[in-house]
């Protein structure tokens, strides 16, 4: 049955997003089988643009099979035919609905960083995202809505509200904020378990506003390499690679990560993070402004977003804001604060800019608000 939310969102992704005009190439990643009805939306909306859609289908347990058992030659030749298409798109929309987010637990971590070095680094980040206009999209399924703890038609109507934000009014609410960072060298973060401080000056200042991701709503920079110091506490669960993270604590001395622990299994911790030397180095340092998500999901690309909140990344930077750490990850992992959450404080230069989540300045008091980023 066809939802007419999938078509509001259709026109997100593929008239804001992605601008699709006539001629243009589209491809379409479709992971999960509940995703095939938004891709069924977007492919009427490329065609009807003008545009060409072609669409991959894969899930987690798909790949499961061929990173169980491949060699590293079998990896480059599938990596090699997915840039052979990549490199007659204009234009990528990823659709990603997996049914079991731990489909990729029992993969050996040595199989999982080859993956990543010989197919994912080739294709999807040194090509589509520098080369094409992208953007990534989750899709609602059970999964989901059972690691958000939430019934799934409450879950959907949740999903719906949040990705279809009126990104036009989040794009302009965001200025501020990015000519506040640009200016900015010393930023402090204290918290329940934090106290943290870091340089970012000379680094760029991106505004994320969906156009690369729905949901959207960060604005992210990177701290200058060397200059993490202190502690840091996170109070957000983080599914990685079929794992799950919580109560994550680092402690940092000249930039570098030189204590991990968290609540669950520390030595797999540890291992990510000795992946290889810029692992242990911050790669991202961002703001969460989306007033429609409040609560972790266990889910990245939800839970960077969450009003009140910031995310420090192990790993690789991103080359609009670069500050030259390299790394085969990049672990968003992230940190609420609002009151509901142990509350903290966020300062630029020895002057308070966010308190318990809420902007405190005059040029950012209620940007972010539901009343004002409704769709």
């Amino acid at each position: 049955m066809i939802d007419p939310r999938n078509d509001k969102l259709a026109d997100v992704l593929v008239d804001y997003s992605c601008a699709v005009k006539k001629g243009d190439m589209v491809y379409i990643a479709v992971r999960g089988i509940p995703s095939l009805e938004l891709a069924k939306a977007i492919i009427r909306k490329v065609t009807d643009r003008g545009g060409v859609p072609f669409w991959y289908y894969n899930d987690d347990n798909m790949t499961r099979q061929f990173l169980l058992r491949n060699t590293e030659e079998q990896i480059r030749k599938f990596a090699s035919f997915h840039l052979s298409m990549a490199r007659r798109t204009d234009c990528y929309i990823s659709i990603n609905g997996s049914q079991n987010p731990f489909d990729l637990n029992d993969v050996p971590p040595k199989k999982m960083q080859a993956y990543k070095k010989l197919y994912a680094k080739p294709v999807l980040a040194d090509h589509i995202t520098k080369k094409t206009r992208w953007v990534v999209v989750r899709f609602p399924n059970d999964a989901m809505a059972q690691l958000a703890q939430q019934p799934q038609e409450k879950f959907e109507d949740f999903y719906y509200d949040v990705c279809c934000v009126n990104y036009k009014k989040m794009s302009k609410a965001m200025d501020p904020l990015v000519r506040l960072l640009k200016k900015t060298n010393k930023v402090h973060i204290k918290g329940k378990g934090t106290d943290l401080a870091f340089s970012i000056k000379g680094i760029p200042v991106i505004k994320c506003d969906g156009r690369f991701n729905v949901p959207d709503g960060e604005v992210f920079t990177a701290p200058v390499r060397n200059s993490v110091n202190g502690i840091l506490t996170y109070n957000t669960p983080s599914l990685y690679e079929g794992e799950l993270y919580d109560n994550i604590r680092f402690e940092f001395k000249d930039g570098k990560i030189i204590k991990a622990t968290c609540s669950g299994d520390d030595k797999k911790l540890n291992k990510i993070l000795d992946t290889d030397p810029g692992a242990r180095y911050i790669g991202e340092f961002a703001l969460g402004v989306n007033p429609m998500i409040k609560e972790p999901m266990k889910d990245t690309l939800f839970d960077e977003k969450i009003d009140g909140s910031f995310h420090i990344t192990p790993g690789r930077c991103y080359d609009e804001a670069s500050n030259k750490n390299k790394s085969a990850i990049h672990w968003d992992l992230v940190c609420i604060q609002r009151k509901d959450y142990g509350g903290g404080e966020i300062w630029f230069d020895n002057k308070l800019v966010r308190k318990d989540g809420n902007f405190v300045v005059p040029e950012l008091k209620n940007k972010f608000t539901r009343k004002a980023l409704g769709g």
